[in-house]
């Protein structure tokens, strides 16, 4: 029988103290895995323990920059303290700056290419050794349609999420041998609070031009919610993606499937 069960199973995801973090924590929980979190303010903290709490899941949250390369190994060690060393490991905090490429400045560029690339650098790194170890872990790297594809303004996103996916790859080919198993996940358009008003109707009631876009481009004909993320962070968390390594399973509804309508 396939085990998708993570029993005794320590997960950290980092950036979920909402949305798509929230949710494929959320997923993991309900299979159950002892759930730790990250976030960097107290604010989202406070209203995260609370969303946590509401539906019966006693999260462990820490307050923690994933670029902070020694705020990131205090906080893997406390975790080993308390919940037990990292099984499950999701690098889900992230960014984007819509800035057309030629009035982007370089710091505004490295902050994207920090957070989108190099922090989930950092935390793998901090949890492979106890995976190591053990002989047995699950790397989950939240990479992007923009893993594949560019757009305008996304340069820097899309850079940062294209070395995520060779990062991926390249944890996969080094730490095979451990039987660590390192794979993305890249989601597609998805209806969250912080893309709400791309997809607000109009003064004349009419579609938001962008959420026209990103139906008609979507074979599926509707953005993607959180919960469409749930099952495949479970997939790739468990045992039943055991020889899976290396891949990046795209949850965008078939658009990068999909050459578009033929204009009428």
């Amino acid at each position: 029988m396939v085990n998708f069960s993570l029993e005794g199973k320590v997960a950290l995801v980092t950036g979920a103290a909402y949305g798509i973090g929230f949710a494929m924590a959320q997923a993991l929980a309900e299979a159950g895995a002892k759930i730790a979190f990250n976030c960097r303010t107290q604010a989202n903290m406070d209203k995260a323990m609370e969303a946590y709490k509401a539906i019966g899941i006693d999260a462990r949250g820490y307050i923690c920059d994933c670029t902070d390369e020694a705020g990131v190994k205090a906080m893997v060690e406390d975790i080993a303290r308390t919940l037990g060393p990292v099984d499950i490991l999701v690098n889900n905090a992230g960014i984007i700056k819509r800035i057309p490429m030629h009035e982007m400045a370089a710091e505004e560029f490295r902050q994207v290419v920090d957070i989108d690339l190099i922090a989930p650098y950092i935390c793998a790194k901090a949890v492979l050794p106890g995976m190591m170890e053990k002989k047995a872990g699950k790397i989950i790297n939240v990479c992007s349609m923009m893993s594949e594809l560019g757009r305008e303004t996304v340069s820097a996103y899309a850079a940062a999420k294209g070395g995520l996916k060779m990062l991926t790859r390249n944890i996969a080919s080094e730490y095979g041998q451990y039987n660590i198993q390192c794979n993305g996940i890249g989601p597609g358009y998805i209806a969250t609070p912080q893309t709400a008003p791309l997809r607000e109707p109009q003064a004349d009631g009419s579609r938001h031009p962008f959420d026209s876009f990103i139906v008609a481009k979507t074979p599926a004909e509707r953005w993607g919610t959180p919960e469409d993320l749930m099952g495949p962070v479970v997939f790739l968390a468990s045992n039943a993606s055991d020889f899976v390594n290396g891949h990046v399973l795209y949850v965008d509804g078939g658009i990068l499937a999909y050459i578009g309508k033929q204009p009428k």
